[in-house]
């Protein structure tokens, strides 16, 4: 959620910035209403204060024996106290109305966001090693999970959809030891503080990250008690200083979790829909950051390197991509993704989004710090990164470290995890 002041002075920037993103924001309409609630407001304090002096004057009146002029000023001021009652309902439906509405605006990209409204204008700004090199041709994920019984496609879909995959044996375990790898790496590395929180969040929650309500058609939403299965961790754990003032000298705050994630993939029907590329539950580690809003391009730098350091530990080749402003999400102000390399199917795969919202989820979550004792409070800056997604990463995994037989070397620094150093046929 942006400042309304910001708004106010700048609507044509914000409107630019909208459609930078592609976003038809409805601008218009709240202009419109924010000078309605303006205009009510000030008509309302000079309501009121009429009030108050009419109603001052009813016993000044009586007490002069001006019974008629007492009953005249009563009457006015019983027009004028419905009058403000009146005015009071309106300006709520305004206010309600208003904030439906900001919350559809934006947040506008960062000035070093490039233009462009598709994933060709996005810019790669680092990679890391070069492509493997195979002897023979390098097999997809699913063939290789599935020769070795450690994906099972069929008994996902069985139980539950399609979509939904089953990890067997030895893939368990590697779904285990990723987790447990990256957990570790992240706390005892990066100093990240673990939490651990639930999977169901509230439509406050999910609101506040902006989840909602541009992307309710995407959420496992559990009606009867109007809760929402968590699309990333970062949900609950930016949510948890909802409400909350924080204390400057203990910025910048560092969270890492690790989650399922639960996502419809609404409108997604045919794309990357084989093996792990695209599903509707799985399980990642995230990183969140709180800072102050002087600090939170440095924290997006480093926040950018905590996560690639897992893929680099694994030997992974990635590359970093800069977003344009069209691939953006809805809450960033500006966003790499990192996307490691699949031999099998010969593509880059997203495996985590580094983002900084700078203030507009903490504005939606009125999350703010004070810089020092008794000082105003500000809003917090906000950040996020997947560190990193498992599906994808499993599936990079499985094919840059594939054998002519068929089997699947364990890279060392997941071998104390793992307990074996190589995946094999029974």
């Amino acid at each position: 959620m942006l400042d309304r002041q910001r708004i106010r002075e700048n609507p044509g920037r914000i409107r630019d910035a909208s459609a930078r993103k592609g976003s038809d924001a409805p601008l218009d309409e709240f202009i419109s209403l924010d000078a309605e609630r303006r205009a009510s407001l000030t008509e309302l304090e000079s309501q009121r204060a009429e009030m108050n002096r009419a109603s001052k004057s009813i016993g000044l009146l009586v007490a002069e024996g001006k019974n008629e002029e007492a009953a005249t000023v009563k009457r006015q001021a019983k027009a004028l106290k419905d009058a403000v009652a009146s005015g009071d309902d309106r300006l709520r439906e305004i206010e309600a109305r208003l904030h439906e509405v900001e919350l559809l605006i934006p947040n506008p990209p960062h000035q070093t966001v490039p233009d462009g409204d598709s994933a060709e204008s996005n810019v790669e700004v680092e990679s890391w090693r070069s492509k493997p090199e195979f002897e023979f041709e390098p097999r997809p994920h699913w063939e290789i999970g599935e020769r070795l019984g450690i994906l099972d496609f069929a008994g996902g879909g069985k139980i539950s959809g399609s979509g939904f995959i089953v990890f067997r044996g030895l893939g368990a375990r590697l779904h285990r030891a990723l987790l447990n790898f990256m957990l570790q790496k992240h706390t005892e590395a990066h100093d990240y503080t673990e939490v651990y929180t639930p999977y169901l969040v509230n439509r406050d929650t999910m609101t506040g990250t902006g989840q909602l309500p541009k992307f309710e058609d995407d959420m496992y939403h559990m009606e009867r008690d109007d809760l929402f299965l968590i699309p990333t961790a970062e949900v609950p754990v930016t949510g948890l200083h909802r409400d909350s003032i924080l204390n400057g000298e203990d910025l910048p705050i560092y969270y890492v979790a690790s989650s399922g994630c639960f996502r419809r993939e609404a409108g997604a029907a045919g794309k990357d829909t084989r093996g792990l590329l695209r599903v509707h539950q799985f399980d990642k580690v995230e990183l969140v950051k709180f800072c102050s809003p002087a600090e939170s391009y440095n924290e997006l730098e480093t926040l950018r390197k905590d996560a690639a350091s897992v893929l680099e530990e694994l030997g992974l080749h990635y590359r970093v991509t800069l977003l344009c402003a069209g691939e953006l999400g809805f809450a960033a102000a500006k966003c790499y993704d990192l996307e490691v390399w699949a031999p099998g199917v010969g593509a880059y795969l997203e495996v985590s989004s580094c983002s900084n919202f700078e203030d507009f989820q903490a504005r939606r979550l009125n999350i703010r710090y004070r810089p020092v004792k008794r000082a105003k409070p500000k809003f917090v800056h906000t950040l996020n990164a997947s560190g990193v997604a498992l599906p994808r990463l499993m599936a990079a995994l499985l094919e840059t470290y594939q054998k002519a037989d068929g089997s699947v070397l364990i890279p060392e620094a997941l071998r104390p995890f793992m307990g074996v150093d190589r995946i094999q046929a029974d």
